[in-house]
């Protein structure tokens, strides 16, 4: 509600009127940080494929839901994980969730920071906040993600709901 309201005030401050057609104007609902180059889940988890290593975090969507992490269980080097299947969970001070894997393949690290510091998953969902590198075993997994725009999308038809 709060969220609603600020941004109400905000399209009257920028003059933005409300007689504006939604087909030709529309104000982005999502403010989360959607970042280019990365592929999303619709569970909320992206994934940033170079070489031969796909690094997998939660999105800014996510930990902004979640709010303030407390606790992170993530799994060994050396496990498999498969699209879809959960692979992990946050804990915040609202709920405890799973973090879904978007590809299948072996973890070849895991972000060992985050078991003293599961903040920076909320401080640096996309840099110092990810949590696991993954080898793919089905590497066309990929293209079955979202980019940005589409991520983006699918956020603004969440807070809308």
């Amino acid at each position: 509600m709060a969220l609603r309201m600020w941004a109400s005030s905000t399209a009257n401050a920028l003059r933005v009127s409300s007689t504006v057609s939604r087909t030709n104007f529309s104000l982005s609902r999502c403010f989360s940080t959607v970042l280019e180059g990365l592929k999303y889940a619709s569970s909320h988890e992206w994934v940033k494929h170079e070489g031969s290593v796909a690094t997998i975090g939660i999105t800014d969507h996510a930990q902004d839901h979640l709010g303030e992490v407390v606790f992170v269980d993530l799994p060994d080097t050396g496990t498999s994980v498969s699209h879809g299947s959960s692979f992990g969970a946050v804990e915040s001070v609202k709920a405890t969730s799973d973090i879904n894997s978007p590809i299948s393949g072996e973890i070849v690290e895991v972000n060992t920071k985050l078991s003293e510091t599961p903040g920076l998953i909320n401080s640096s969902p996309y840099e110092d906040g990810w949590m696991i590198k993954v080898k793919p075993s089905s590497p066309s997994e990929l293209e079955s993600l979202m980019d940005a725009k589409e991520y983006t999308k699918l956020c603004d038809e969440e807070e809308i709901h």
